[in-house]
């Protein structure tokens, strides 16, 4: 009796273990048409089975939902539909005409090769809507991909981040969810935040609902988001040390196994994975205000930053990478996490390492001023009444985002000079620009001058004509391209052109030749002596403190 009890206890261990093998052989190839099967031994040990073999069992991922079709929801979701066509994904967002754009053939964000991207998978794989509800219920998982701007109100205001629109998104989760579910920040976010989302999901759990929270930040450069995407230096994920967290973490890895190779795949704990975001944005915006403090040093002692940062940068421990000296960083990541940086030090007591980071932020705000500083003392220290052409307003090429570009604050400190200012971005709309000068950290409590002293063009020439000073504000690669002799024609002399990103470098001797006095960041090009007024001096000046909490 026994025996027979033994026997049959082993063919179904056996029958199991062959299941499990077949099925497993399944998720890994497909339906490929393989099966296993081999007659059960009469005695079989169960003891032989890893204990992990049926514990472990892969969840997969089949279905995705992402909140949020922004700068980092919609071009990372369309890459994923890309790589992986099984898997359905749905970018999801209240705002009706983002995902109108999104499903027309002008998307809402400019991004060199996402029109393509996009238009391989729209309709089979990737779809925008706004029943964020349903996406959320059918998703294996969800990415929470909303913005976290640096709040402007109460405690922490000017550093902390906002994450309003994270608890928003933790508390619709879990309140239209069932079943198991991955739950992953994409969003950049203070350290701990995953543990503000659990806590939340804990506090309104059911008995048939299973919520994993995951970390992982995404590492785009706006402007080569889509290869950034296809291509990463690395994938970072981050999760609990349990079980539990070990399978969707594994989960996830599978995702971009479809394409990133296992090694650029790093796994960490949440805690780690959050601050590392943090701290890689503050390391490449330390590195662009540190080449920008050496560009002043440049212009008082007759050096060229170009050259320095070249020299520097061909020592391996440094490298070349984001030495490039301009009016100063922008976007929407660099400030803000910096900021929230520095308040997380304060929180936690470590004013010293506030106070270095905070240095960071406050040299990029020297930087602009110091250059429309610049622009006033050449053009005779005033500017008031005098056009002044201002090309590029997105805070780098090749993308329309004016998040922090270093554009409105340039505009900001001319205006408050009275220059009138035409301004010509080849991307960003002229609602935009508007809308970006009339914020009350930038015009005050006067919105109407913006409409009095700015016009927005849509033809760079058109700009410069008649103009006193061209400002070049964003490497716009056509800007190099442009006929220099007509623009110097058109303008009032002596003509200016100021350029903040170095991009005409290479027409010094071709421009000096036509006529302009050249003025730009990190090089004496033209030698002058300032103009000394005999009276008055402009309102702004070098010698004003930065402000310590910045207005995002």
């Amino acid at each position: 009796m026994e025996g027979k009890v033994h026997s049959i206890t082993a063919r179904s261990s056996w029958t199991l273990l062959m299941s499990f093998i077949s099925s497993f052989m399944s998720v890994g190839f497909g339906t490929c048409g393989i099966q296993f099967s081999a007659p059960a031994p009469a005695c079989f040990d169960v003891d032989l089975i890893p204990s992990t073999l049926f514990s472990r069992k892969m969840f997969q991922i089949r279905k995705i939902c992402c909140i949020g079709a922004g700068y980092v929801g919609g071009p990372t979701c369309s890459v994923i539909a890309s790589m992986c066509p099984e898997i359905k994904v749905t970018v999801v967002d209240v705002n009706e005409a983002r995902i109108k754009a999104w499903n027309s053939d002008t998307l809402p964000i400019y991004e060199p090769g996402l029109d393509e991207v996009v238009l391989s998978c729209r309709g089979k794989n990737l779809f925008f809507s706004t029943d964020i509800d349903s996406a959320i219920k059918e998703a294996d998982l969800v990415f929470i991909s909303v913005n976290t701007p640096t709040k402007t109100y109460g405690m922490g205001k000017g550093r902390a981040a906002d994450l309003k629109f994270i608890e928003a998104c933790a508390r619709r989760i879990v309140e239209v969810s069932d079943g198991y579910k991955i739950v992953t920040e994409k969003s950049t976010v203070p350290v701990r935040a995953a543990e503000s989302i659990r806590r939340i999901f804990d506090a309104n759990t059911k008995p048939s609902l299973n919520l994993q929270v995951l970390s992982n930040p995404e590492f785009l450069a706006e402007g080569t988001a889509v290869k950034d995407l296809k291509e990463p230096d690395r994938v970072l994920i981050g999760g609990d040390e349990t079980t539990e967290g070990q399978k969707a973490i594994q989960a996830l890895c599978e995702v971009y196994e479809h394409w990133v190779p296992k090694s650029r795949i790093i796994t960490t704990n949440t805690w780690s994975s959050e601050l590392s975001k943090l701290a890689a944005n503050a390391f490449l915006a330390q590195r662009i205000s540190s080449i920008n403090s050496i560009s002043a040093l440049c212009e008082s002692t007759g050096a060229d930053v170009e050259e320095v940062a070249r020299a520097i940068g061909m020592d391996q421990r440094i490298g070349s990478k984001f030495l490039k000296a301009s009016v100063g960083f922008g976007g929407s990541c660099f400030q803000k996490d910096v900021l929230n940086l520095v308040y997380l030090c304060e929180a936690l007591n470590l004013p010293e390492v506030a106070s270095y980071w905070q240095q960071v932020i406050d040299m990029n705000e020297y930087q602009r001023k110091r250059f429309a500083c610049r622009i006033i003392d050449c053009l005779f220290n005033t500017v008031t009444g005098k056009k002044i052409a201002l090309l590029g307003f997105s805070f780098k090429k090749d993308t329309g985002d004016t998040r922090e570009s270093s554009s409105i604050y340039i505009s900001k400190y001319l205006m408050d000079e009275g220059a009138n200012l035409h301004i010509y971005d080849p991307k960003v709309l002229k609602e935009q620009i508007i809308q970006d000068l009339s914020q009350p950290s930038i015009s005050g409590d006067n919105p109407q001058r913006v409409l009095e002293l700015v016009t927005v063009t849509s033809d760079p020439y058109e700009a410069c004509k008649s103009a006193h000073a061209l400002v070049i504000c964003t490497e716009w690669d056509m800007f190099k391209d442009l006929d220099y002799e007509k623009i110097h024609n058109q303008m009032l002399k002596p003509a200016f052109i100021f350029d903040g990103r170095r991009v005409l470098d290479h027409l010094h001797p071709q421009l000096q030749s036509l006529g302009f006095q050249i003025e730009t960041i990190g090089k004496k090009v033209t030698t002058r002596l300032p103009f000394t007024p005999s009276g008055g001096v402009p309102r702004i000046t070098l010698n004003e403190p930065p402000n310590k909490k910045s207005k995002a």
